[in-house]
């Protein structure tokens, strides 16, 4: 790591410039974590005001419900031990496509390096090609509240459509792992991700349970998507605007039939 880079003042600007640079080049040429092999379906409800929905913690599997028609099936990663996802009867009280986490996430210095893109300054430095002038800035992950010193930046991770059903949880955006993984909250696919946020209103009930009757009707038939190891977009798309613009499925088929 070099020690003591030149000062310069990190162009946000700039960091966008890169930010879409990038996300092009993933949706024309394809990115680390597709999800082209696993796709949610979801149904346009009759009325958005009897939708109930219903999580079963032990089959990391959420329901959207509408009386006894099922709307929506898709899995979904819960609290981890020491985090657990709270259990009970909730409404969702907000919604935020675009929110970040206040705790977990990246600490952008702001002290940048100058130079090609060959010539990287260490491990934790991203390139941003400015057409003026080319420089490396410097991204690490981390907490909110651990700073690693004078002249950071705290960006928090992306949790994009978030659907909040109780203070500190809510639903949103993230990797589904095959068992309990998440800081308490629910994560959902990228491919359900936007689907859920249009069907859910503020007020929707939402049911959190060990089981749910509809695990054994349609939960344990339901595919699980396996990319969830894949590794994280970039840092300087996952700090920009820019990653809640990726093109992401939100639509509802026609009611199907009772």
């Amino acid at each position: 790591m070099i020690s003591s880079p030149p000062d310069r003042n990190a162009s946000g600007a700039s960091w966008v410039f890169l930010a879409f640079l990038v996300l092009t080049t993933c949706f024309l040429g394809g990115c680390a974590g597709t999800s082209s092999q696993y796709h949610s379906v979801a149904y346009q409800p009759a009325s958005l005001s009897d939708l109930t929905v219903k999580v079963s913690l032990n089959l990391q599997m959420v329901y959207v419900m509408e009386g006894d028609r099922c709307l929506m099936v898709t899995p979904t990663c819960v609290g981890k031990p020491g985090y657990p996802t709270p259990q009970g009867q909730f409404k969702v009280t907000s919604k935020n496509p675009t929110k970040r986490s206040e705790t977990y996430g990246y600490w952008v210095n702001g002290k940048t390096w100058p130079g090609p893109a060959t010539a990287s300054p260490g491990p934790d430095w991203s390139f941003v090609n400015d057409p003026t002038t080319p420089y490396w800035v410097e991204i690490r992950p981390g907490k909110s509240s651990e700073p690693p010193g004078p002249g950071w930046s705290y960006i928090g991770y992306p949790m994009a459509y978030w659907v909040e059903f109780a203070p500190g949880f809510g639903f949103h955006e993230g990797p589904i792992w095959p068992y309990p993984r998440s800081h308490g909250c629910l994560h959902l696919h990228e491919t359900a991700s936007a689907k859920f946020f249009e069907l859910v209103q503020i007020g929707t009930p939402v049911e959190i349970a060990a089981t749910q009757p509809e695990d054994a009707l349609y939960g344990r038939a339901a595919k699980r998507p396996t990319d969830y190891a894949d590794p994280d977009p970039p840092p300087l798309l996952m700090i920009s605007p820019e990653f809640f613009q990726k093109p992401r499925e939100n639509q509802l088929l026609p009611v199907p039939p009772s």
